[in-house]
C-alpha cells in the first residue's frame, strides 16, 4: 500500500513539473513573460503599412531586442499607422537619427521592428518620434507587381 501511495506522488509530482514547463514555454512563446509596459522610455515612428506587426512584437538592434512595440494606432490626418515603442532603460542612448524598419523574422515568422542608429550627436528622449522608417514588405503586393508586370511583358508580344 506504501508502495503504490510512493508511486502515485511521484506521478502527481511529474504531471506537475509538466504542466509547469508548458506553462512556462507558453509565457515565452506568447512574449508576455518579460518587459512589462512600466519599464524604460517610449518614442515614436510612423509607417505607411505596418503588415502583420502586432503589440508585444520585438523591438532589436544588431539582433538584440531592446523593447516592445506598446501600441499601434491610425492617425486620420497622416494616413499612417503610429507605432509606439517601449525602449528599455538601459538603452537610452540612440541617435536622434536612427531610423526604424519592419522586417519578418523568417520566411513566415513574426513580424519586428529594427532600429539602425545614425550618427546624430543628440540621443532620442521620451515622446521623441523616429523621422527615416520603412514600412513592411507585404508578401502578396510583391506577388502581385511580379504577376502584373509579367502580363505586360506577354501583352507586348
Amino acid at each position: 500500500m506504501e508502495r503504490i501511495k510512493a508511486i502515485e506522488i511521484g506521478v502527481g509530482l511529474f504531471v506537475t513539473a509538466g504542466l509547469a514547463a508548458l506553462f512556462m514555454l507558453a509565457m515565452q512563446v506568447s512574449n508576455l513573460s518579460s518587459m512589462s509596459n512600466d519599464q524604460g522610455y517610449e518614442i515614436i515612428a510612423r509607417f505607411e503599412n505596418v503588415g502583420g506587426l502586432k503589440v508585444r512584437s520585438p523591438v532589436s538592434v544588431g539582433g538584440v531586442r531592446v523593447g516592445r512595440v506598446s501600441s499601434i494606432e491610425f492617425d486620420m490626418e497622416t494616413f499612417e499607422a503610429v507605432v509606439r515603442l517601449q525602449i528599455v532603460q538601459q538603452y537610452d542612448k540612440f541617435p536622434k537619427d536612427t531610423s526604424a524598419r519592419i522586417f519578418t523574422a523568417g520566411l513566415l515568422g513574426e513580424q519586428y521592428v529594427a532600429l539602425e542608429p545614425g550618427g546624430a550627436e543628440e540621443s532620442l528622449a521620451a515622446g521623441d518620434e523616429i523621422r527615416l522608417t520603412q514600412s513592411a514588405l507585404v508578401l502578396e503586393q510583391i506577388i502581385g507587381q511580379f504577376l502584373f508586370s509579367k502580363a505586360a511583358e506577354g501583352a507586348k508580344q
